[in-house]
C-alpha cells in the first residue's frame, strides 16, 4: 500500500488557512451588523460658507456669485509706476574683517543686514562707515555689491 501524499505540515497549514478564512468571515459579518446598528452614516458631505464639512446643505441665501472673468490665473501683470526705481541703497557697515575680506552692512531704511565681500567693494571700508551699495542675489541670500563710502 502506498503512503498518503499529505504530510502533517500540509494538514496543519490547511487547518490554519481555513481558520483564518473563518475569522475573516466573522469579522465581516460583525462589521455589517455594527453598520446596521449605527445607521448608514453621512450620505453626502457639504461644504458650508466657512469651508467646514457638514451633513446639511448650505443656506442658498448666503451664496455669493463670482464672475469667472475676475479670477486671475497666473502672475498678475506689473503695473508701471511713475517714480523710477533707484537700485542704490544707503547703509552703515556693522561688521567688517579686512583680514578675511568680508563683512555685513545694515540698511538704513529696512534695518536688514546684507553680506558684503571684498570682491564687491569699490572703496576701502571699515566698521561704522556710511556706504552706498546695490543688492545682488548670492548663494545664501542677497549680497551687497558695488559698495562705496559716502
Amino acid at each position: 500500500m502506498a503512503k498518503s501524499q499529505q504530510t502533517f505540515n500540509k494538514i496543519e497549514k490547511e487547518k490554519k488557512r481555513l481558520k483564518k478564512r473563518e475569522e475573516k468571515q466573522k469579522k465581516k459579518l460583525a462589521r455589517k451588523a455594527e453598520a446596521k446598528e449605527k445607521g448608514v452614516g453621512i450620505q453626502f458631505a457639504y461644504v458650508d460658507h466657512n469651508g467646514n464639512l457638514t451633513d446639511t446643505p448650505p443656506d442658498p441665501s448666503l451664496k455669493v456669485e463670482i464672475d469667472a472673468e475676475s479670477i486671475e490665473i497666473g502672475i498678475p501683470k506689473k503695473v508701471d509706476s511713475d517714480e523710477p526705481f533707484d537700485p542704490v541703497r544707503k547703509g552703515k557697515v556693522s561688521f567688517y574683517d579686512s583680514s578675511k575680506g568680508f563683512g555685513f552692512i545694515l540698511d538704513t531704511d529696512t534695518q536688514e543686514k546684507f553680506f558684503c565681500h571684498v570682491s564687491g567693494l569699490i572703496d576701502e571700508i571699515s566698521e561704522n562707515d556710511k556706504v552706498s551699495f546695490e543688492l545682488e542675489k548670492g548663494m545664501k541670500g542677497m549680497n551687497a555689491v558695488r559698495v562705496k563710502k559716502i
